[in-house]
């Protein structure tokens, strides 16, 4: 886990200059860990620490609501940069940058990028350090590099689970992309918006490797939801509750495209989108998600009803085709 920087120094700092006597420890699923070595940091500075145990998929799932409930008066969420605008609670993110080595597993994605010499870089927070350095590797290999930077993220080349428009930015511009990181789900949402190869240098695997393939996958996976969902009759339109993804104004709008479409739509909202929660409704035949994306899209072997995105359904209601759909990407951003 010290693959990673906690800034300790700066948390105990920040503490002390705020003020904060209670204090509420956000961390993703990874660094859940290191959860007692930060609780004692709060606690050098002077402050109460309290860990949350709950899920944390995202700056979009600042456990404001959270703090609140147990008079926190600063939160310290960890592994992700600043997204929304205004915290209610204040807030330091510490992004938990890498300090893992990638050129050798930057070394070893090269040969499967053999095909294409115009490379889009993109990563998450941890590794957006680290780009500089693998431009240069790609480069005097004879490779021409673009970063993309769309306004939206806090760095040029990083990508969230929900945003990708720093690739999609790009996306004429390059014949593939090399992802910096671990694991497939970003690699995979970067295939998803700009429907380019997509290989991944994972520098804690030490290999790189395509997620082609599972976008393909995907990719005819949501094509036979949409086909499912034409039979649907009643539809739930989910309105996210989590403080990054309520999307009220965009449920409405979906409710009411479903019914000029002679569908039944009702709004239903939901903390967490989970299919033991989506069991209770039987009467209903179909889903829409307004909240977060990656539902509908990493876990929708696990749901018995079709679970779809906006886009999709705006594909299901003959707004747009799917072929457009497919070339501008899944997600929204």
């Amino acid at each position: 886990m010290r693959h990673y920087d906690f800034e300790d120094e700066r948390v105990k700092q920040e503490i002390i200059k705020l003020g904060a006597k209670r204090v509420l420890i956000q961390l993703p699923e990874g660094l859940k860990p290191e959860a007692i070595h930060i609780a004692k940091i709060v606690e050098e500075a002077g402050a109460l620490p309290i860990i949350s145990a709950d899920p944390c998929y995202g700056a979009c799932d600042l456990a404001t609501i959270d703090a609140q409930s147990l008079d926190a008066d600063l939160i310290i969420h960890y592994g992700h940069s600043k997204l929304l605008k205004h915290e209610a609670v204040p807030t330091i993110y510490v992004e938990a940058r890498a300090t893992i080595n990638v050129e050798e597993a930057v070394e070893k994605a090269i040969p499967m990028l053999k095909n294409w010499k115009k490379i889009g870089l993109v990563t998450t927070v941890q590794h957006v350090q680290t780009l500089d350095e693998v431009r240069e590797i790609l480069l005097r290999i004879g490779k021409t590099v673009v970063i993309g930077d769309a306004g939206k993220m806090n760095y040029p080349g990083q990508v969230i689970g929900c945003d990708y428009s720093n690739a999609k930015s790009v996306a004429k511009e390059v014949e593939a992309f090399l992802f910096i990181g671990g694991g497939r789900f970003h690699a995979i949402g970067v295939a998803l918006s700009t429907s380019k190869p997509t290989i991944v240098a994972d520098p804690y695997e030490n290999r790189g490797y395509s997620v082609n393939e599972d976008a393909e996958r995907i990719v005819r996976q949501r094509w036979a939801s949409i086909k499912e969902a034409e039979k649907a009759e009643k539809f739930a339109v989910l309105v996210g509750l989590k403080v990054g993804q309520k999307k009220l104004e965009e449920a409405l709008n979906l409710k009411e495209k479903l019914e000029k479409a002679g569908k039944k739509a009702y709004l239903f909202a939901i903390k967490e989108i989970t299919p033991e929660a989506l069991m209770e409704f039987p009467s209903v035949d179909a889903y829409v998600n307004t909240a977060c994306p990656r539902v509908s899209i990493d876990d929708s072997s696990k749901f018995q009803k079709p679970l779809l995105l906006p886009k999709e359904t705006r594909v299901f209601l003959g707004e747009i085709s799917w072929e457009k759909l497919c070339k501008e990407g899944l997600f929204e951003s």
